[in-house]
């Protein structure tokens, strides 16, 4: 029976890029393919802008934290970060949208490229460029771990190597022809699919639970919302940084970060747009509530075995932490239902990010440094081109992950937002200095954005935070156990007793980097003269 379940996955696999074709159509210009003539409406986009967001690394890794959530931390502190992306996607929505939509932009770069110069402009965009293909590595990636799971399920031992190059062949396949359209419209399918999914298990789950579940759940603090006892600098959702944090991650990812900057300007519109980025905060915070309970019930169903113990109570001793869900899916629901879910999960793989790459790649690097402009049919032909390459820089990305991740403690989820923090303060501080001070020139912005890279790989990589003894427990004694800082840029984990900064604070820190250091930088010049002085200067001159 469980061939239905295949069935399903490979009908999906074919008829999803095939759907994104009829949908998309054959793009005749550069402006059509990189962020749609045919405007695209509102509600549409903001299920295209969850789907792109949090898909795989939503439905596999979210449900992870809460399950493996120790009882002092909370099994839902998680949302306190939904709650900070809420609050900056409405800051971006009337600070940065209208700059972009009323702008006639292609991408997010290009007002860097107004306010300072090309080299701000291309600095930045191959910056987005780098960091989308580590993020999206990782995400293509778990995306790879339920189909693995499911080929296991029936002998076949595949590579993640493997599953992520036909993943990356079907991802590439519809936004090479139907460019940003064929990309919004899959991703809201996918969104719905994936949500429905999530709604199977939960019924399967209810059914499977003995009663007295949710009791014992609520005893091991697994229903908790906020988080005011860890260490706000290394707790996991500690409240201070994941609400402040997440609200400056919420204004990088959906403000400068060009896969989501891309999908909001295909709708041709600021109040469209701005709708479409405020409800995708509020579909989010319900999102990641509905999966971490997924989480919760999982947890009382295997009786908090531990995922990747084959000794602990449950036996499950799996490969990787994060296969716990894909495999609930496949040995626990019925053929047909197993299936459809696995399906949802895939939909992910082709929420895809190589039209804003692409874009990226051709309008804010090649053009700027050929020199020369670039005729419509140009634009496409290049777009189509670099949309092939990245796919195979994807593939690779992924695959190196894949290999990598065993040795790693994190959820994926929690390690691709991690990847962010080398660069987000970085993009968001850049766009931020123009904004703030009028004094700054190109040569200031360029170097505070380097000093930020440089400022948060250290951080990142060598400091550490220590106890008094390696018996030191910052939750259970309070964080004044923790009583020094050390520099270790060893690649081993920390030892007991060591902690490294909290992902949350990345994006804060290196926003005030960029903001302090472009600030002082900026005093060297002149006053510019006020927006409204130069308007009626340029008046009164005609």
């Amino acid at each position: 029976m469980r061939a239905l379940d295949v069935a399903i996955i490979v009908i999906f696999l074919v008829g999803m890029p095939l759907l994104g074709i009829l949908i998309g159509g054959r793009q005749k210009s550069a402006t059509d393919y990189f962020v749609s003539e045919k405007k695209i409406s509102w509600w549409v986009v903001c299920l295209s802008v969850v789907s792109a967001e949090t898909s795989t690394l939503t439905v596999l890794s979210v449900p992870v934290v809460a399950y493996l959530a120790p009882p002092a931390a909370g099994g839902m502190t998680y949302l306190t970060l939904a709650l900070g992306y809420i609050v900056g996607r409405i800051i971006v929505s009337f600070v940065l949208l209208p700059r972009y939509v009323a702008g006639d932009l292609v991408t997010a770069y290009a007002f860097l490229g107004k306010r300072y110069g090309d080299g701000m402009r291309a600095t930045a965009s191959v910056t987005f460029q780098f960091t989308r293909l580590l993020a999206d590595g990782i995400r293509l990636f778990a995306t790879a771990i339920p189909i693995k799971v499911v080929l296991a399920a029936y002998g076949v031992h595949a590579s993640y190597w493997v599953i992520v190059t036909v993943l990356g062949i079907a991802m590439v396949f519809y936004t090479f022809v139907g460019g940003v359209r064929a990309v919004v419209w899959v991703d809201a399918i996918q969104m719905l699919w994936y949500v429905l999914g999530g709604v199977i298990v939960v019924v399967a789950l209810a059914q499977a639970l003995p009663s007295g579940w949710f009791g014992e759940a609520v005893d091991a603090s697994k229903f908790q919302l906020f988080d005011f006892s860890s260490d706000p600098l290394t707790g996991g959702f500690p409240f201070l940084a994941a609400f402040f944090g997440g609200a400056l991650l919420a204004m990088a990812s959906h403000g400068v970060d060009q896969l989501i900057v891309q999908r909001l300007m295909s709708t041709g519109d600021v109040r469209a747009s701005q709708k479409a980025l405020i409800a995708s905060g509020v579909v989010v915070f319900l999102q990641f509530a509905f999966f971490l309970f997924i989480g919760v019930m999982m947890w009382a169903f295997y009786q908090a075995a531990v995922p990747t113990d084959p000794t602990s109570s449950g036996g499950l001793g799996l490969g990787n932490k994060d296969e716990l869900f894909a495999n609930f899916i496949v040995t626990e629901l019925p053929s047909g239902l197993s299936g459809f879910v696995i399906a949802g999960i895939l939909a992910a793989a082709l929420s895809s990010s190589l039209g804003a790459l692409a874009s990226a790649t051709v309008t804010d690097v090649y053009e700027r440094v050929s020199r020369r402009p670039l005729s419509d049919a140009d634009r496409l032909r290049l777009g189509r081109i670099w949309t092939v390459v990245w796919a195979g820089l994807l593939i690779v990305c992924a695959g190196l992950f894949a290999t990598a991740n065993r040795t790693t403690a994190d959820p994926i989820v929690v390690q691709a937002l991690g990847i962010t923090g080398y660069t987000y303060g970085a993009l968001l501080g850049a766009f931020l200095l123009g904004l703030i001070f009028r004094r700054a020139r190109q040569f200031d912005a360029l170097v505070a954005f380097v000093a930020t890279v440089v400022v948060m790989t250290f951080v990142i990589l060598g400091v550490k935070f220590a106890g008094p003894s390696a018996a030191a427990d910052p939750v259970a004694n309070g964080y004044a156990e923790w009583t020094s800082i050390r520099i270790d840029f060893s690649a081993a984990a920390p030892a007991e007793g060591v902690r490294t900064l909290t992902t949350w604070w990345y994006t804060p820190l290196g926003v005030i980097v960029t903001l302090v250091v472009g600030g002082l930088l900026s005093l060297r010049h002149p006053r510019r003269p006020e927006p409204d002085v130069e308007e009626a200067a340029a008046a009164k001159a005609a």
